[in-house]
């Protein structure tokens, strides 16, 4: 079990997949995930967050917990999908969507509406560049966005599209959390 760190659901545990399959991001991780994206964009109050990889749901729920007001967990794991549903049933039912997809079909969808905030948190085996480009060649991001990318000490930086810019990483043990800004595409 892992538990939402603050906010209004700060507390309240979480289930999450069995096996190794699933990673889930640890409560010191998203503590500085949120604390970073509050020195970046401000409150959380009312943006729009996107959680690729979203394995249990935590980093989303507790966006909502947080303030966001627009999330939605994409998890193609049939048992991460089934942890991830009961987890926002029990905790933030009507506030978090859930999209059972892989995040690369997701992404060659239409885009629902903008995002201000897209945390990745792939397989650490997997590249993340295909799934940046997507974001960034689609309507996905809103101005001044931030992609945040979750991957394992070992690996370098992702490699930014156009029109988005590093902006800092954040070590945790073996994990980083790179963050990168949205500018738009530029001609």
């Amino acid at each position: 079990m892992t538990r939402i760190v603050a906010g209004e659901l700060g507390g309240r545990r979480l289930a999450v997949p069995p096996g190794r399959a699933t990673r889930p991001t640890s409560e010191r991780v998203r503590e500085g995930l949120f604390s970073t994206l509050v020195a970046v964009r401000g409150s959380l109050s009312g943006l729009a967050f996107l959680d690729l990889y979203a394995g249990s749901g935590a980093v989303g729920i507790e966006a909502v917990s947080r303030g966001a007001t627009r999330v939605t967990c994409v998890e193609r794991d049939p048992r991460a999908v089934n942890v991830l549903r009961a987890n926002v049933e029990a905790l933030a039912p009507g506030l978090v969507e859930v999209s059972a997809a892989p995040v690369e079909r997701f992404l060659r969808a239409p885009s629902t509406g903008q995002w201000d905030v897209v945390f990745l948190d792939a397989p650490y085996s997997d590249p993340v560049e295909a799934d940046l480009e997507l974001l960034a060649d689609g309507s996905w991001l809103g101005s001044s966005a931030v992609v945040v990318v979750e991957r394992s000490a070992r690996d370098g930086a992702p490699g930014w599209p156009t029109g988005m810019e590093p902006d800092r990483s954040r070590r945790y043990g073996d994990t980083v959390l790179w963050y990168g800004l949205w500018y738009g595409r530029r001609p």
